[in-house]
């Protein structure tokens, strides 16, 4: 591992090459620096890079680090409790992780309260593993179809995770299959829904993301380092 911000031109330049292959323009896609367990000093080492866009999984810690990261956009990209909602739905500009009706009411009812909107990708569990949250995706068009009614959501996209011991063609057929469930759900012209993003894509897989259309990649360790 270089510097950080030697890691971060590696990662941008992988994500040049990953998209000129498949015609893409690089400019489309956008890397969320994960910030879980990295400091805050490490933090503004990556933001003093370039980046600007930063991805919690944690309330706990985006809540403890935003005070200090003035200026930069954040993102809850890990699983949200539906009663932790309230700290941190006025610091993001998007949730990833949109999992279920009981968090999206939790969600709707906050924003609401604010007179805000929130911008949410759903997250679809595509590779149907125990471990892992998310949407059917044989279920998530209805879904969709019912969150779309309330007023504090703005639907923007969907997100999936990838699965982490396989193979380069499992992994890319799991993000194949997130990219034509998103075109689907962009054929039923649901109004007030927009299949703007697709988030998939971590330090393991970016590049194979990108190569399947991902306009969000969720890179962490490439960056900054293995975690404690």
């Amino acid at each position: 591992m270089g510097s950080i911000a030697e890691n971060i031109n590696y990662v941008l330049e992988q994500v040049r090459v990953s998209a000129e292959r498949v015609k893409r323009d690089p400019s489309d896609i956008t890397v969320v620096a994960v910030t879980k367990t990295v400091p805050v000093e490490r933090i503004n080492e990556a933001v003093a890079a370039g980046l600007k866009v930063l991805g919690e999984n944690r309330v706990q810690e985006l809540t403890g680090k935003h005070p200090s990261l003035p200026g930069v956009e954040w993102h809850m990209i890990g699983h949200l409790q539906s009663n932790k909602v309230k700290y941190v739905v006025d610091k993001i500009s998007l949730l990833h992780s949109l999992d279920g009706i009981s968090l999206a009411e939790a969600v709707n009812k906050r924003m609401v309260r604010l007179g805000l909107t929130m911008d949410v990708l759903v997250q679809v569990n595509i590779a149907d593993e125990s471990t892992k949250f998310g949407i059917k995706p044989a279920e998530t068009e209805q879904f969709i179809d019912k969150i779309r009614f309330l007023p504090g959501l703005k639907v923007q996209g969907l997100m999936t995770i990838g699965p982490y011991a396989a193979g380069e063609e499992e992994i890319r057929g799991v993000f194949r299959q997130l990219k034509l469930l998103a075109d689907r759900v962009k054929e039923l012209d649901f109004p007030e829904v927009e299949m703007k993003h697709l988030s998939m894509g971590m330090s393991n897989d970016y590049k194979i993301a990108v190569e399947e259309g991902a306009t969000l990649i969720r890179v962490g360790s490439t960056i900054f380092g293995q975690r404690n």
